[in-house]
């Protein structure tokens, strides 16, 4: 006989948005229940990507620090790769920050309950872990399940050398050769990871560009550092099909200008993006609607078309970022809770983790040429950095795209080590509606990279002293 449930608030999913909706409504006073499939809370973010793979790439990156002070004078040997230690000091990371977010729901009393929850109705749900099931009644819901990988049409996961960013994750084992189908941030930082740690790493993109979402002039620095690092970076080129190898790995069909070639790799990394993670909610009990992309659909307040559930981060639309969900989390939170709360962000950073990193915020140049939208560009060249030369790295650049008229700040982008860190700034710019005299007028500490943020702002207002710019004629 199944067990019941009631919750003043139910939220389902435990990743970044979903239990920081849950821990803003118990400080809100809600009675809330927390539902995951996972045993442990943190959901795909902390458990399977962001927090592992940064992990990772913070190895992949030092590694790569230490073998650039070659030219500085300093030598290293090899360096030893212990793939179990790794793994293990991967998941320590991961169960650290799970002890920590149980904590916190244990001391803001936020009842947890595992299983793969679906909609009964519009108000219950029924969660099950195996045979077990619980009915679940509510009288409010906030959906949080998150996405999960999406696969390339016409080819099977079936094979176990064809990884996912989850099966990639796990370090089972590092391949001779590894082709990462996908030249997204996904399948660049993973194979970022997988090059440092020995792989020949190959990387198909269908589209003529890498991060075909970033506007070039900041993925060029990374395009020139891959392409020296990866075996092979073929764009424009789809894959037809992916089979078992006659010995061992996979054969892979690939075309590229009506030309098929077909080459055989150890392993495949699937990294074509992410799809919302609606299949097993049941949304057809309820009268909760979906968009073409089966993405749930919500108003700025993240109420779906049932006016007391919500819901928030992958599953209700792009950007498919971790710091989304937590904002969306937190409004729908305070919406149940009678707040004026609403979902009213200028900009969401995007970051790729990569070296160098690439950051961006608020209006792109592709975005403002597609669209016809006039604005004018203060960029600095991290080559003018001291910092930058300092370090050894001067392939970077920030640029501040300003409104004509108005001069307040449309976008921010930059290219270099830690522009994740540095991005921020940009953002908050862009919130606060600064201009340039704000920016450049704001003393910033030197030698940093963050002070190339203020320069670009110099470059735009014609008072930059650390590089030369003519002076506009008329």
């Amino acid at each position: 006989m199944a067990s019941k449930k009631h919750a003043s608030v139910v939220v389902i999913g435990a990743g970044p948005g979903g239990y920081a909706a849950a821990f803003r409504s118990a400080d809100l006073g809600k009675d809330v229940l927390l539902i995951d499939r996972e045993p442990v809370l943190g959901g795909v973010c902390l458990n399977r990507g962001c927090i592992p793979s940064k992990a990772l790439l913070h190895i992949a990156r030092v590694m790569e620090e230490a073998r650039s002070l070659n030219g500085m004078g300093v030598e290293f040997g090899s360096p030893k790769i212990n793939i179990d230690s790794i793994r293990e000091w991967k998941e320590k990371v991961i169960i650290q920050l799970n002890q920590g977010i149980a904590q916190m729901a244990k001391a803001r009393k936020v009842e947890t309950l595992q299983g793969t929850a679906a909609f009964k109705s519009n108000s219950e749900l029924v969660v099950s872990v195996g045979s077990k099931k619980t009915t679940v009644s509510f009288d409010h819901c906030i959906i949080a399940a998150g996405s999960v990988s999406a696969s390339a049409p016409g080819i099977s996961m079936d094979h176990p050398d064809i990884l996912t960013s989850r099966t990639a994750l796990d370090l089972e084992k590092i391949p001779e050769t590894l082709l990462v189908i996908g030249g997204g941030y996904i399948g660049l930082e993973i194979g970022t990871v997988y090059h440092a740690l020995g792989s020949k790493v190959s990387v198909v993109e269908f589209m003529p560009a890498l991060l075909p979402g970033a506007d070039p002039d900041l993925v060029k620095p990374l395009f020139r550092k891959l392409s020296k690092q990866f075996e092979e970076i073929a764009l424009s080129t789809k894959i037809t099909g992916v089979e078992p190898a006659t010995k061992s790995g996979l054969s892979v069909s690939l075309e590229k200008n009506g030309k098929t070639i077909s080459r055989e790799y150890d392993q495949v990394l699937m990294a074509v993006g992410r799809r919302p993670n609606t299949d097993h909610l049941q949304l057809g009990n309820t009268d909760i609607k979906t968009n073409e992309k089966n993405f749930i659909t919500v108003d700025r307040k993240q109420k779906t078309t049932v006016d007391y559930i919500f819901a928030i981060g992958d599953i209700a639309g792009d950007p498919m970022l971790a710091h989304k969900a937590t904002h969306e989390g937190k409004v729908a939170a305070e919406v149940i809770a009678g707040l004026p709360s609403a979902f009213d962000a200028m900009a969401i950073p995007a970051v790729i983790f990569t070296d160098p990193e690439i950051a961006w915020a608020g209006l792109t140049e592709t975005e403002a040429k597609k669209n016809s939208v006039a604005y004018e560009k203060g960029e600095f060249p991290w080559a003018a950095s001291g910092k930058s030369l300092a370090i050894g790295r001067n392939e970077g650049k920030t640029k501040i795209l300003f409104d004509p008229v108005s001069k307040r700040t449309l976008g921010v982008g930059m290219v270099g080590p830690n522009a994740g860190d540095l991005i921020s700034e940009g953002v908050l710019a862009i919130e606060m509606g600064a201009d340039p005299d704000d920016i450049s007028l704001t003393v910033h500490p030197h030698p940093t990279l963050s002070e190339t943020f203020s320069n670009a702002a110099e470059v735009f207002a014609g008072t930059v002293t650390d590089i030369y710019v003519p002076k506009k004629k008329g």
